[in-house]
């Protein structure tokens, strides 16, 4: 098993949609980036290049190139899955944490989780998604941005082909 960490943060502005885990949010404000700047998927991303050992997503795609801005960062997460498959490694476990005082996010937390397991070809129920504030302290207490925390393990394809076999015959 292989873990890795992610974390990201950008600043809530006027005229940008707001992004998340690849889920367009209502709201009067959006994060700043040279991408959409998806927080919650670039933490993910950082976390899964982490413990494939591949750097960070400034390594695999620079700010410095134009092809990457206003991209979708689901579409840098196919991308970083393609790295994971061709190491033959796959998703064990996903848990992500979303820092922001405003606007809340509960409702959505489902559809994240379908379009980032959708993305990622791996079951639901292996991502966990939770949304904390910081009580009004900090950048995100006032508002000014959004920051995100990602932990992933990833393991052979093989372990979790068993795993599913060893469950199979359990419910028979």
């Amino acid at each position: 098993m292989r873990i890795g960490c992610g974390f990201d943060a950008h600043r809530l502005v006027e005229n940008r949609k707001l992004i998340l885990g690849g889920l367009e949010i209502p709201f009067d404000k959006g994060l700043l980036g040279h991408s959409d700047a998806d927080v919650l998927t670039h933490a993910l991303m950082d976390a899964i290049l982490g413990a494939l050992g591949e750097g960070d997503i400034g390594r695999h795609f620079p700010d410095s190139e134009q092809k990457y801005k206003d991209v979708s960062s689901i579409k840098l997460l196919e991308k970083v899955k393609d790295i994971m498959l061709t190491k033959n490694l796959k998703i064990n476990n996903i848990d992500l944490v979303i820092i922001a005082e405003k606007p809340k996010l509960a409702g959505y937390i489902p559809e994240m989780i379908s379009i980032l397991s959708r993305t990622l070809e791996t079951d639901g129920g292996r991502i966990n998604i939770k949304v904390t504030t910081t009580e009004g302290m900090g950048f995100t207490g006032r508002g000014e941005g959004i920051a995100a925390q990602a932990v992933c393990t990833i393991v052979e394809k093989s372990v979790l082909e068993a795993e599913t076999v060893n469950k199979k015959m359990e419910d028979e």
